[in-house]
Parts: structure tokens; sequence; C-alpha cells
């Protein structure tokens, strides 16, 4: 199954199938939250709220291997 590519401004976050999981269409802030806009599995809409506290908890998952990965990800192909 070939995946199709993204609209431009909207990111795709993929299963390990290739099935698409969800497209974010926007990422802003609302009252000192993270909201992310999008739509799961191509049609149900949704909003996730990120607070500060998860966020820094979501730091600590990262590790020094992962870190060195993410710097190079954006230029990859």
């Amino acid at each position: 199954m070939k995946s199709e590519s993204c609209k431009p401004g909207k990111m795709k976050i993929m299963s390990p199938d290739k099935s698409e999981l969800m497209e974010i269409s926007s990422i802003y802030q609302d009252a000192g939250n993270l909201v992310i806009s999008g739509k799961i599995m191509g049609s149900l809409p949704m909003k996730a709220v990120i607070r500060p506290q998860d966020a820094r908890n979501g730091l600590r998952l990262l590790n020094l291997k992962l870190i060195l990965f993410l710097t190079t990800f954006l230029f990859r192909r």
C-alpha cells in the first residue's frame, strides 16, 4: 500500500505498517498549553492538549542517542 503524501503545512503520524494514524493540521498555544489539532484515521476530528508538566515528562523519555538522532532527523530523506 503506497502512502499518499501529506498536504503542505500538515504532518502525518503513521503506524509501523504504514497506515495513517493521524494527520496534524495545526499546533497552537492556548492558555499555557500546547494544542494539537487534526484528524484521526483520516476522518475523526480531534484536539489533543499537552500541559507543561506532560511536556517535561516527555523530555525524560529522551536519551543522548535519541537527542543526537533528532538533531539530524529533519535533514534525512
